[in-house]
């Protein structure tokens, strides 16, 4: 029986999946935790030092609402490099995952459909239903491409915007430039606004990452450190787009996050003079490590970016598999947790190659559902 004094939009969406094997790893002993969406290098010192020398300065006060000047001007200058000739407006959000929340209570009215592609990162559904909204599922099973005559073919007269993630969690999948073009000039023409997830595009390990802001200048871009920096904790993101869209966000951040923390916004701008091209090859291998040693044995469709692979339980619901998964002490994600299908599961390979190697073999004994039977039975997990 749900307390009264709850409000009707707590129940349209359950606490992260997630965040509940987060809190079963802490319980167990030397597990093989390829469950966590976070690098696994630390802030690099320079950043930390910027960000120790920025409290020690005295710069902990409020910042302006938008971002200090000196991390604002240098993410400006940076976009317009890549997107010249539009007249884009910027800010600083608290993470990406503030500035989503900003962009959908900007945008969507109660009862407004949004396009969602299954799977989704997990926070989609659970905002759209947050802000009254209703997410209208495309599905990209079973190689996670975009196929934009499913996505005309989901637009209503209710559509009010799509989420778009390229590089993609869960699926590692990286939109081609033809998909990302098609997606943009499809929002452009039927006035829908397209909100980008950038926060994974420096892990693009294939070819060049592609954002639709390149062929619609419409397009709302919200993007990070978190991931590209190893800074999910300091919670610093950034948002760009029309003049009025962002000027909206911006009322509504004066009367909601306030401001980004701003020594993280002093260690941010020194994040961007950071070379991270050393990690993301460190990637590209640990991607081609665990997609090698598994793809004989599971369906997995290879990814391009980020550092997820989702491939198709081998035996069971993916639930089912997960959960005998993580009784031989592997954490991996249910599928479910990112889609309306129960067929599959992530991984994350943001993690050392000897935890990976760990996982390799394990996962490839589970492939098994025979063989496992049988040595499960004979060597029960305490």
């Amino acid at each position: 029986m749900p307390h009264p004094w709850i409000a009707d939009r707590m129940h349209t969406f359950d606490s992260s999946g997630i965040r509940k094997v987060f809190d079963l790893a802490a319980k167990l002993e030397d597990p093989i935790n390829l469950s966590i969406g976070q690098p696994d290098f630390d802030v690099p010192q320079a950043v930390q030092d910027a960000a120790i020398q920025a409290i020690r300065a005295g710069r902990n006060a409020y910042s302006p609402t938008q971002g200090i000047p000196a991390l604002r001007e240098k993410l400006a200058a940076r976009v317009a490099a890549e997107l010249p000739g539009q007249d884009r407006k910027l800010f600083v959000t608290s993470g990406t995952s503030g500035g989503l929340m900003l962009a959908l209570l900007t945008l969507v009215n109660p009862g407004d459909e949004v396009i969602i592609f299954d799977p989704f990162f997990v926070m989609y559904q659970a905002l759209v239903g947050v802000v009254g909204g209703k997410g209208v599922l495309v599905d990209t099973y079973p190689d996670f491409r975009i196929d934009v005559q499913k996505v005309a073919a989901a637009i209503t007269p209710r559509t009010k915007a799509i989420l778009f993630n390229s590089p993609a969690n869960p699926t590692g999948a990286v939109a081609s430039a033809a998909e990302v073009r098609a997606l943009a000039e499809l929002a452009a023409e039927r006035k829908i606004a397209l909100v980008s997830d950038e926060i994974y595009r420096l892990f693009c390990y294939d070819e060049p990452f592609t954002s639709p802001a390149q062929f619609n200048p419409d397009v709302l871009v919200i993007d990070g450190f978190s991931k590209s920096h190893g800074m999910t904790g300091w919670r610093l993101g950034f948002a760009h787009g029309p003049a009025p869209v962002i000027d909206e966000m911006l009322k509504l951040q004066q009367y909601s996050f306030v401001c980004a923390p701003q020594p993280f916004q002093w260690a941010a701008a020194a994040a961007l003079d950071v070379d991270m091209q050393g990690h993301i090859h460190e990637y590209r291998a640990k991607r081609d490590l665990i997609y090698e040693g598994l793809r004989e044995k599971y369906e997995i469709a290879r990814p391009g970016g980020a550092f997820y692979l989702f491939p198709k339980a081998p035996w069971g619901t993916g639930s089912e598999f997960v959960a005998r998964a993580i009784e031989r002490g592997v954490l991996i994600i249910p599928g479910k947790i990112f889609s309306r299908q129960d067929t599959h599961f992530r991984i994350s390979y943001a993690a050392s190659e000897a935890t990976l190697r760990r996982g390799i073999e394990t996962l490839c004994e589970l492939a098994d559902p025979v063989r496992f039977s049988s040595m499960y039975k004979k060597q029960p997990r305490s």
